[in-house]
């Protein structure tokens, strides 16, 4: 094999990824989409070890029934031990690409059987990733990007550019999907690929996508610590009605924060923001009597505020 070719490359990558993170494990899944990045993931994880591939069907397109079952052809040519096609229904919440991702991870993680599930993120999704971190402006943590290593999603190719894994494809001969979803300039992700990705390139004078993902490396990297001490910040806080202010007033802000994220996440918060997270806390930094603060809930017809009284933040849901 040559081993400065793009399978070559892949190979390396994936061999290098499974030795770190996977070691013990006696198998594995792989996400297919038919396109070029999963059908090149798909190609090199066969033969390394027993391989499930997972093909989800969003049934957005016409002929999206055809496309997974040339999928799971492909897959068992390659060496897959078993091809699944996992029809999904897209609800509508969030927007369409929210809905298609919401949908498409339920139905891996109900098909995978305890195993691993290897997702063809490349290093290009990765600076596609900060890019929308950075453009919904909610700190750290949404520009972090995605985890190599986030069980049970795996995620050997973040180090690869795209084009390494479409010229891996030319190599093996063979002919990958173009989802026409990738180049509709109705989805934002699209959009960033297609024009502000090569705008910044060009302006900044190249490498903008490995700075992207660099940052995110950096970042990842002391979000993951901060959130390890707010977890045992956390467990010191807690009582048996809700959060100790006392507890939490003598924290680094960024620490706090972090302990009063989890705390609500834990309790059934959902879609928190920066704006209702720094609220909460200035129920804790500047109480001066103040109504408490809502945050995001799945309940029907329901809130939930956070609230403070006798030294404690509590939390309780409110008919709205």
């Amino acid at each position: 094999m040559d081993r400065s070719g793009a399978v070559a490359q892949l190979h390396a990558a994936v061999d290098s990824f499974a030795n770190a993170y996977l070691a013990t494990a006696a198998r594995w899944c792989v996400a297919l989409s038919a396109g070029p990045d999963s059908l090149a993931l798909t190609a090199v994880a066969a033969p390394l070890r027993p391989t499930t591939a997972l093909i989800v069907d969003h049934g957005l397109q016409a002929g999206s029934a055809e496309v997974a079952e040339t999928a799971r052809l492909q897959a068992v040519a390659l060496g897959c031990v078993e091809a699944q096609v996992l029809c999904v229904q897209v609800g509508g919440r969030g927007g369409v690409e929210a809905a298609a991702r919401a949908a498409r991870y339920a139905a891996l993680d109900a098909a995978r059987n305890d195993a691993p599930v290897l997702l063809a993120h490349t290093l290009d999704d990765q600076a596609e990733t900060v890019l929308l971190g950075l453009g919904r402006g909610s700190g750290a943590r949404s520009i972090a990007g995605m985890r190599p290593y986030d069980p049970p999603w795996c995620r050997p190719l973040l180090g690869v550019r795209r084009s390494v894994t479409h010229a891996a494809c030319e190599e093996l001969g063979l002919v990958p999907w173009r989802d026409p979803h990738n180049s509709d300039r109705r989805f934002t992700r699209a959009r960033l690929r297609q024009e502000v990705l090569p705008l910044l390139e060009d302006v900044l004078g190249g490498g903008v996508a490995e700075a992207l993902a660099r940052t995110a490396t950096a970042l990842r990297e002391d979000t993951e610590l901060l959130d390890t001490l707010a977890a045992q910040q956390l467990e010191a806080a807690m009582t048996a009605e809700g959060l100790n202010v006392r507890a939490l007033v003598e924290l680094p802000a960024p620490v706090r924060r972090r302990v009063i994220r989890s705390w609500l996440l834990a309790r059934g918060a959902t879609g928190l923001t920066d704006k209702q997270i720094r609220g909460v806390d200035a129920l804790v930094t500047a109480w001066r009597g103040q109504g408490g603060i809502a945050v995001g809930s799945p309940l029907r017809g329901q809130r939930l505020v956070v609230g403070r009284r006798d030294g404690v933040l509590s939390l309780r849901a409110e008919p709205v």
